[in-house]
């Protein structure tokens, strides 16, 4: 096997990996409404640093995919297309936004340090709070306000040890995941 094609495949494992590691992270859930706490954006901040932007937005392209099919791999149990038209689904679209634009943001560097790292992560939560609010705000008829209160200030303190966890392994474990070349 040509090393191209050893770097695709390996991509893809990565990738596929990452969508079952979001999917148990969508088990562990502390149950809030109309959004519950999950590992969801802990494994997907780690698929865009450890796996790079192509192949962390795969990932998450991968589980939301399994969600859509009809496994229950979403938050609570849930699956099934109507999951990305309710409350819920900017989130779940976010998730692949987050994942690229973590990615770009560490290919940006050579060596990235765990500062930039940390910046490229808290970029991405950003990009799931941004497509979940706006979703969360036209699904529900919320207020820009009430949407925001709904769904990001609950998990602020959460989403900010998921980070902190994120960035440290991301920053150990990066050089560790060789996905170009042999």
């Amino acid at each position: 096997m040509r090393s191209t094609e050893q770097s695709r495949l390996r991509q893809m494992v990565y990738a596929a990996m990452f969508g079952a590691l979001t999917a148990v992270g969508a088990l562990i859930v502390i149950p809030l409404q109309p959004l519950p706490i999950t590992l969801q954006s802990f494994f997907t901040g780690l698929a865009g640093v450890l796996l790079g932007s192509r192949a962390g937005a795969l990932s998450q392209v991968v589980y939301v995919l399994l969600g859509v099919i009809g496994l229950p791999v979403f938050a609570g149990g849930k699956a099934g297309i109507g999951t990305l038209f309710g409350p819920s689904g900017g989130y779940l679209l976010g998730f692949i936004v987050a994942a690229y634009l973590i990615g770009r943001i560490v290919e940006a560097k050579t060596d990235p340090g765990i500062a930039w790292i940390g910046m490229a992560v808290t970029l991405g939560y950003l990009a799931i709070y941004g497509l979940g609010t706006v979703q969360l705000a036209m699904i529900t008829g919320f207020s820009w306000n009430k949407a925001l209160m709904i769904g990001v200030v609950p998990f602020i303190v959460g989403d900010l040890l998921k980070l902190a966890a994120c960035t440290w392994l991301g920053a150990r474990f990066k050089p560790m995941i060789k996905l170009q070349g042999g």
